[in-house]
């Protein structure tokens, strides 16, 4: 509990982005407002500002010489007001617009001295000490009013009632009422010690309020001078007027009218205040004063551990703290363009400190960075817990995070991370539990990262989300914290397997590259290859080969498997170093390639029907039209290359005829009719067909109507 009260013992947060706070290291000799001895001796003043405010009006009005006990204290008092003077000299201060902590020394004395220095000194002088050496009488009246400066100190019991407001371990309603009676008891202390001064200094002493009651009131002792003062205060301050004390003088009546005027002023205030303290009180404050209760009341109700219950209450604390400042309201009332510029001024140095997004696109970065949401975090709260659902990734801009894993029943401080550091990704991206638990040691200022955002930003730019996910396989191979079978789990993930997956393909196609210009080298060295290189039909060919454009290192069938036993060993040895040209083809040209080759196919097992003999000179000449087609398919500028469609014939005579072959055929489909009844009348010698028929018996008169994988009919009239 006293780590969560001491959150509002600190009013310094780090802006967000900031980079100069990151650490609280101020200049030599320069104080700190927040250390622990400077909070002591502001507690020490404060006991010496209540005894000023007692001392001072009560001496100027019943104390006509000073003892020298008394003189002696006085001056001691002072003494210590002096001392604080020449600390605030060195004492840091919060500027309100940078959230920083200013040493500066010229800065901290031009703000002091434009300030509250003048009132301060003239709070402080002993004036009484200066009268004895002056005049040598220091009891005279113009001293002991010049004394009421130093009632000027009561502002820091104002700064202590503000700070007590909002400490959890005191009751609210108390804190409050205790201020509204102790302004109310220094207003009646003043004004009777002020009544008294004025009847004791008229020339009638029966002509006074005292002096119509008590006519020897002189020769009283002091305490019954002082309580019947306080008496005629109270009876004023409410109003209530028995009669039996009254202003018997023009001074008395004038001072009277003031007191009463100032009256309804202070019962103004009175009221007010505690009809918005029993009724409705300080909103905000009281909502986190419940929220506080509720929470304690959960954590008790449920017999949570210490450690848990305190890590709420802290962030309940810090969240008030921060709810002043109204960051997040102010940038969401703002346009998206002044936001995303906005948080690239402030998040992007931060972005690009991290290792995971070390090499993305500046593009990528713009559209992280929009995305971050700032937050703070109060010391040893923990952000992620070891085994935990991945929902977001956190970047640490400002404070310290332990992180902790499981080892033998309890926890092991693994690492420290600073400024700059991420974590959480791990989970994010390979969608695996959290492998540790990360809790702050300090208050912490830190980015939030989506994950489902962060999935979609990286679908988007597909080249980052590479480098991403290199970049995480790195740092888990460099890092001994994760063990093999962590690593084993994030391989497994679909991220990371696409990963393996393009990173082997690059080898691969590097490799197959290589072997590719290998092969390619090899066949040109024959003679008869050179000479089709040399070729004007297969110079473009050789061309894109040689420009290293394709890459295909898988082999191809043979191509002349169907025709070895008619063609000769030196014409299938053609037809195979055509073949180690054309396996580097891309994939267009290899749908073209095996368009042709399929024509080819048909024309040899047409040859082979027809029992005819192929020549030399015919298959050196098919092979050279076929690498002139190809070729003319794979250069020419903005050609796509149709798709080869494949399509089943079927032959339906008038009469019946025993057929001596199939009466089915699968063939290519060619580029018109006229070719395609050609092919008819190849594949069915002993008929002539006239009209082209699909299922439902409709003619068909255009090629292009004719779809992949269809059954047409050939009738013959």
């Amino acid at each position: 509990m006293d780590n969560v009260s001491n959150i509002f013992q600190n009013d310094l947060l780090p802006s967000l982005g900031a980079r100069a706070n990151q650490s609280i290291k101020l200049r030599k000799f320069v104080i700190s407002p927040y250390d622990a001895r400077y909070r002591t001796w502001e507690t020490f003043l404060l006991v010496l500002v209540v005894y000023s405010a007692w001392i001072y009006p009560f001496e100027l009005a019943f104390l006509r010489h000073l003892s020298w006990k008394l003189f002696l204290v006085e001056n001691i008092v002072n003494g210590f007001f002096a001392i604080d003077i020449v600390l605030t000299f060195f004492l840091a201060y919060l500027d309100r617009k940078s959230c920083l902590l200013v040493d500066n020394p010229k800065r901290i004395a031009a703000r002091y001295l434009s300030s509250w220095f003048i009132f301060d000194v003239c709070s402080t002088i002993p004036y009484q000490p200066f009268g004895l050496l002056l005049n040598k009488h220091g009891n005279g009246l113009a001293y002991k009013i010049l004394n009421m400066f130093r009632l000027w100190r009561l502002r820091r019991l104002s700064a202590l009632f503000a700070r007590l407001e909002k400490d959890i371990r005191l009751n609210y309603y108390w804190i409050r009422c205790t201020k509204l009676i102790s302004v109310t008891l220094f207003a009646v202390h003043c004004s009777g010690c002020f009544i008294y001064l004025i009847a004791d200094r008229y020339p009638d002493p029966s002509k006074t309020w005292i002096g119509a009651a008590i006519p020897n009131y002189r020769s009283e002792s002091l305490w019954v001078r002082y309580v019947t003062a306080i008496y005629w205060s109270i009876t004023t301050l409410t109003t209530t007027g028995y009669g039996d004390l009254h202003a018997e003088n023009p001074r008395e009546m004038s001072f009277c009218i003031c007191f009463m005027l100032f009256n309804l002023g202070l019962t103004a205030y009175l009221i007010g205040n505690m009809t918005n303290l029993v009724v409705q009180g300080s909103c905000r404050t009281r909502n986190f004063r419940d929220t506080i209760h509720a929470a304690s009341q959960f954590a008790a109700r449920n017999q949570l551990p210490d450690q848990i219950r305190d890590e709420m209450l802290a962030h309940i604390c810090l969240r008030y703290n921060t709810e002043g400042l109204k960051q997040k309201e102010t940038l969401d009332s703002l346009p998206k363009a002044v936001h995303s510029s906005i948080a690239c001024h402030l998040f992007l140095p931060v972005l690009e400190k991290v290792y995971l997004f070390d090499g993305v696109s500046f593009t990528c970065r713009l559209q992280l960075v929009t995305t971050l949401e700032a937050e703070y975090y109060p010391p040893k709260e923990t952000v992620i817990l070891q085994n935990e659902t991945p929902t977001d990734a956190y970047i640490l801009v400002s404070g310290a995070v332990e992180v902790r894993i499981m080892t033998n029943g309890g926890e092991k401080v693994e690492k420290l991370l600073s400024g700059g550091d991420i974590f959480g990704e791990i989970g994010a991206l390979c969608n695996t539990p959290q492998p540790f638990t990360f809790r702050t040691s300090r208050v912490s200022q830190l980015l939030r990262l989506h994950t489902t955002e962060l999935k979609n930003i990286l679908q988007e730019n597909t080249h980052d989300k590479e480098i991403i996910m290199n970049n995480l396989y790195q740092k888990m191979n460099s890092d001994q914290r994760f063990p093999t079978k962590m690593m084993e789990i994030c391989q497994g993930d679909q991220n990371f397997g696409e990963h393996n997956r393009c990173s082997i393909s690059n080898q691969v196609n590097v490799n197959n590259e290589s072997k590719a210009r290998e092969t390619l080298a090899s066949c040109c060295s024959d003679e008869r290859c050179k000479e089709l290189n040399e070729s004007d039909r297969h110079g473009a060919m050789y061309k894109t080969i040689e420009q290293g454009f394709f890459n295909r290192n898988n082999d191809l069938p043979d191509k002349g498997a169907g025709m070895e036993n008619r063609v000769s060993t030196s014409q299938i040895a053609d037809i195979r170093k055509v073949d180690a040209h054309l396996h580097i083809l891309t994939d267009n040209c290899m749908t073209g390639y095996r368009g042709v080759h399929d024509r080819f196919r048909n024309t040899c097992q047409d040859a082979k029907l027809t029992q005819t003999r192929i020549q030399d000179k015919m298959m050196t000449t098919s092979v050279a039209g076929e690498l002139q087609e190809i070729t003319h398919s794979c250069t020419e500028a903005g050609s796509v290359v149709s798709e080869r469609k494949r399509v089943t014939i079927h032959m339906h005579p008038q009469q019946n005829k025993s057929l001596a072959v199939p009466c089915a055929k699968v063939i290519n489909l060619p580029g018109s009719l006229d070719q395609l009844f050609s092919i008819a009348r190849q594949k069915f010698a002993s008929y002539s067909t006239t009209k082209l028929l699909n299922r439902d018996f409709a003619e068909i008169d255009d090629i292009t109507a004719i779809q992949d994988g269809d059954h047409l009919f050939l009738v013959e009239i």
